[in-house]
């Protein structure tokens, strides 16, 4: 089958045809990647969601409490991120502990950038006395944007992509050899970006799913965990990691969606039981 496929790459799509370039701009001294601002839009889209969000009746947290976490969230994706692809899917890095810092060359976990933004909440919830579940709730509606943007970087880059195939929309990419693969960066930005954002959309604006502490972000690692399950049948997984596709007949990405789905069928099923009176943040009538 591979055989196949390699005789016939030239008939597929190039990668290089597209006229698509990391950079954003380049000045020679100074380059700007597609990747550093699909990292701002995310934050900077999301957080204007966020806003809306927090506008309507029955919010867990006031405006001043999401332009403080805004910060501590940002700095968890990055530091989370990082440290997640380090331990997850190269723990050859902590051997020279100065790469650990080098994100210019790549290398984010979208699991450790999630840890990151739960201990971010975390802290807010806890220094402001708010709860904690009904906040994951709100952000969960604004993950998929950095989702999307990220999943289309991954694609301008020509990184990620998926495993060889003959199917019309294949794509030849420079760095995965003479062979037709998947653009499964394309997949993911589908599923995890605008099915995600449509499915959690539709629960806070058109449900009662907000004043169900817990059925919004359990929906959204529903949504991401099989997302990501599925997909990775079409990605190629991590060059050092193949041995565990061999062994398990699963990826790495695989593996961590597990506990994420298992998470998220519980918080789901668990959500209508922790349906209380949804007090403001100020003032003292209920809204729900």
């Amino acid at each position: 089958m591979i055989d196949i496929i390699l005789a016939n790459a030239a008939q597929f799509t190039q990668f290089t045809e597209l006229g698509l370039s990391p950079n954003a701009l380049d000045l020679g001294f100074f380059q700007l990647k597609w990747y550093s601002l699909a990292y701002l839009a995310g934050i900077l889209i999301g957080y204007w969601y966020l806003t809306k969000l927090v506008d309507q009746p029955g919010s867990p947290m006031a405006r001043r409490h999401a332009d403080d976490m805004i910060f501590w969230a940002t700095l968890g994706i990055i530091v989370g991120g990082r440290l997640g692809y380090v331990f997850f899917y190269a723990p050859e890095i902590l051997l020279e502990p100065v790469r650990i810092l080098q994100v210019w060359n790549g290398g984010m976990s979208l699991h450790g950038g999630t840890l990151g933004v739960v201990l971010a909440l975390w802290w807010t919830a806890r220094r402001e006395k708010l709860d904690f579940l009904r906040m994951c709730d709100y952000i969960a509606c604004v993950i998929p944007f950095g989702l999307f943007f990220g999943r289309l970087a991954n694609f301008v880059n020509g990184e990620l992509w998926g495993r060889a195939t003959d199917v019309p929309w294949a794509i030849v990419f420079p760095m995965g050899g003479d062979v037709a693969r998947h653009p499964s960066q394309l997949y993911e930005a589908g599923l995890e970006g605008i099915l995600y954002f449509i499915i959690l959309s539709l629960l806070f604006w058109k449900t009662d799913a907000r004043y169900q502490p817990g059925k919004l972000v359990g929906t959204g690692l529903l949504v991401y965990g099989f997302s990501r399950f599925f997909v990775e049948f079409f990605r190629q997984p991590d060059a050092q990691l193949t041995w565990l596709v061999e062994q398990s007949g699963f990826s790495m990405g695989q593996w961590l969606t597990v506990p994420m789905i298992l998470l998220g069928a519980w918080l789901v099923f668990t959500a209508k039981g922790r349906r209380v009176r949804v007090e403001p943040v100020a003032g003292d009538k209920s809204v729900a």
